[in-house]
């Protein structure tokens, strides 16, 4: 049997990221041989996939990010078991050069993000697997999006458990840049339903007049008069949970429709995403 050196073991460990025992146990396992040692490790993650694929993991870290150019922005959900993992470095480097991977890449799905090269010779899901044999917990790259416009704006909220992406249709001043960093802040604070009225989904807008109607009777409100009721309360539901229409976070009782024409008549928020840790 060939002698492991330390040298060895710290060679391993740079190159899957392992604990110093386990790269170390892999190596005596397979008399030297890195290949065979790398290979044990990753079989060592996939079995503790496996046997914690029944554990709820509903900690994580969510992170924005957008190009160089600010014409692309990605958000992405990286779930674990528990906050200490949350909080763990190597965790959280993992979900940044994630992230890096979506910017650089881009991505059209969740698949394809998975089956992407993280390093010369790992996909995204390869790694994920050698962080779950080294962290011990279930992490699961839950969800990303993306966004594609004149101007893209990321908004990080501290601690990593909430953040938006807002797309404008036009930047490049420091007025409008500005602007988009306010209104990724609004994303993220106020959980808009759609970016105007008509972006609702109508499934919300079905359940709202349901509940409209509900309360009504309630009340005790005639039959006759329930559905025009339900509609103001619809209408109501709208103004408050529409970006466009919602009051600026930053000015009370002006719409965010106001502010953005008086920074220019002519801007208008594209599209948004926001993710927050739970949701």
């Amino acid at each position: 049997m060939s002698k492991i050196t330390a040298q060895d073991v710290n060679k391993l460990r740079q190159m899957t990221g392992a604990g110093m025992m386990d790269c170390k146990k892999a190596l005596q396992e397979v008399d030297g041989d890195f290949d065979k040692a790398v290979e044990i490790l990753r079989k060592k993650g996939q079995k503790v996939a496996n046997k914690r694929a029944d554990r709820s993991a509903n900690e994580g870290i969510v992170i924005a990010k957008t190009s160089d150019d600010q014409k692309y922005g990605a958000i992405m959900m990286l779930n674990c078991e528990t906050d200490f993992v949350a909080k763990n470095e190597d965790f959280i480097n993992f979900a940044h050069s994630i992230i890096d991977t979506v910017i650089a890449n881009k991505p059209a799905s969740l698949e394809e993000l998975k089956a992407t090269k993280i390093s010369d010779d790992l996909t995204i899901e390869d790694k994920l697997t050698d962080m779950i044999g080294k962290i011990g917990e279930k992490l699961v790259l839950y969800k990303f999006d993306s966004l594609k416009s004149e101007r893209v704006f990321a908004y990080n909220h501290h601690g990593n458990k909430l953040g938006a992406i807002v797309a404008l249709n036009n930047g490049g001043s420091q007025e409008i840049d500005d602007a988009g960093r306010q209104i990724a802040m609004q994303v993220a604070a106020m959980n808009p339903a759609g970016v105007d009225k008509d972006d609702v989904p109508q499934e919300v807008i079905d359940r709202e007049m349901e509940i409209g109607r509900d309360q009504a009777r309630q009340e005790g409100k005639p039959e006759n008069i329930i559905e025009k009721i339900a509609e103001g309360k619809l209408n109501k539901f709208l103004k408050e949970n529409t970006l466009m229409n919602q009051e600026f976070i930053r000015e009370a009782k002006t719409p965010v429709r106001d502010y953005l024409q008086k920074v220019d008549k002519d801007l208008k928020v594209v599209d948004f995403r926001r993710y927050m840790l739970g949701e």
